[in-house]
């Protein structure tokens, strides 16, 4: 729907101006439906009363002059006086009777009612019978036949307090309206101003939070509302950000170094080729730099392989393989005379997954099990219904309790590792266990000995019907 730009400009941006403005107008939507009922009924009901209690006294009346019993002064006594004021007149217009004050004066009204017992009801002004300003009467008329004949009973009822009471009325209702809109407008103000109170805090001190300086947190307010718990949530994921960036922080740092070395050291390599042609060994050379730049190959891919787990990009495909068929492929393809590779593998061992991912697990568990053994690896692969159990084991010195989370951490590097592989990387075993983590299984280093054994757990895959 369009809107115009001048609507648009009007309304309230703020989350404070627009409840308040949704809060006046619910108020006065209240309130002007509460007057519009007010001023419809209670004039009419007030008037509806005083004109029956005037028609009550003008039947009273009536009903002595009926009977021959009409005294020439009329006491009133369950009415005010002032209030209500009674005549009795004839056929020919003599005022007969009447009540304190009203018998010296001319009949009150000259309308009359058709016919007998009849109501006839008009309002108009009495001038001189009461104080300034409260001449207004309501006259009932009634027609009724005596032993001394026809006689018309006037009641007034002075409608000044009436009046003066709907004056106020009104006053009340057009005046106290707005007054009470606004009152409700300035109430929710303050109210939504407190209540956001926190939330400013919290966008002050996120304004002031860098990605150079994650450690700070967000104010969390007292008394466990949403705020409090929207702060709570700021913190944790603030919280997670500053380690996510700590962790690429540290990796990147890692990532240069061991770029680093084996860059220079094939460029050092190079120039010392390259200054003395005659006095080096060429095919020598080229092995060696073809050594390194396959080392820096290998760096690159691992690297690009955690980034995409990292960033969720390197998600398994949805294809069932065959475990026991890759760790078989595995052992045929180890030809390491130093090390025996041994297997123990179930007939079927499903899981869905990425087939190039899991190999390259499997590859980099056992690469890790044949550096670190001294005669044998055992791969076994078990499969029980509902999950997929790897284990390798190898005959080497193991690891240290304290060192069994650190080997996954990226570029970690034991002291063993660096003594029997200098061309290591110190990320075969943390992308292991990201390849693990995207399968929705886990990588764990168990309690064996002598030697290291890695536990690898994926949920098999159930077989289609």
């Amino acid at each position: 729907m369009y809107v115009p730009a001048a609507a648009r400009r009007l309304r309230p941006r703020s989350l404070r101006g627009k409840l308040t403005a949704l809060a006046a107008l619910i108020a006065a939507g209240v309130f002007s439906t509460t007057s519009t009922l007010i001023l419809s009924t209670v004039p009419g009901n007030l008037r509806e009363a005083v004109e029956s209690r005037a028609e009550l006294v003008a039947r009273r009346v009536a009903s002595d002059a009926r009977v021959g019993r009409l005294p020439r002064t009329l006491r009133l006594t369950t009415v005010p006086k002032r209030s209500f004021l009674v005549q009795v007149v004839d056929r020919d217009g003599r005022v007969v009777a009447g009540s304190e004050g009203m018998l010296a004066r001319g009949r009150i009204a000259a309308f009359a009612p058709a016919e007998y017992e009849q109501i006839a009801t008009r309002e108009i002004e009495l001038p001189g019978v009461a104080h300034k300003n409260d001449n207004d009467y309501l006259v009932v008329a009634l027609r009724v036949r005596s032993s001394e004949g026809d006689r018309l009973v006037y009641t007034a009822a002075n409608m000044s307090d009436v009046n003066r009471g709907l004056m106020w009325l009104n006053l009340l209702v057009y005046g106290g309206t707005p007054f009470a809109v606004s009152m409700v407008a300035l109430v929710a103000w303050f109210t939504v101003g407190a209540t956001l109170r926190p939330v400013r805090r919290i966008r002050r001190e996120l304004e002031e939070i860098s990605g150079q300086n994650l450690s700070r947190r967000v104010p969390v307010p007292a008394g466990g509302d949403e705020i409090a718990r929207l702060a709570e949530t700021t913190n944790a994921t603030l919280e997670r950000l500053e380690r996510s960036a700590e962790a690429q922080r540290r990796f990147v740092a890692d990532a240069s170094h061991e770029l680093r070395s084996p860059i220079s050291a094939l460029q050092t390599q190079l120039e010392v080729d390259g200054a003395y042609p005659d006095e080096t060994d060429w095919p020598e050379a080229n092995g060696r730099a073809l050594r390194a730049t396959r080392r820096l190959a290998a760096i690159v891919e691992e690297l690009l392989m955690l980034a995409r787990l990292d960033a969720g990009a390197g998600g398994p495909a949805r294809r069932v393989v065959d475990v026991s068929r890759l760790a078989a492929e595995q052992i045929e393809r180890r030809t390491n005379p130093r090390v025996h590779v041994q297997g123990d593998l179930a007939g079927s061992a499903p899981v869905l997954g990425s087939p190039v991912q899991l190999d390259r697990l499997l590859t980099n568990l056992l690469d890790n099990a044949v550096r670190h053994a001294s005669e044998r690896v055992d791969l076994e692969v078990e499969a029980d219904g509902a999950q997929v159990l790897v284990t390798v084991t190898d005959d080497g010195d193991g690891i240290a309790a304290e060192d069994r989370e650190r080997v996954f951490e990226r570029f970690t590097r034991l002291a063993a590792g660096r003594r029997l592989d200098r061309g290591g990387s110190g990320l075969g075993l943390p992308l292991a266990r990201e390849i693990a983590a995207a399968h929705g299984g886990t990588l764990e280093v168990a309690e064996h000995g002598p030697g290291a054994r890695f536990v690898l757990c994926l949920p098999q895959a159930r077989e289609e019907s």
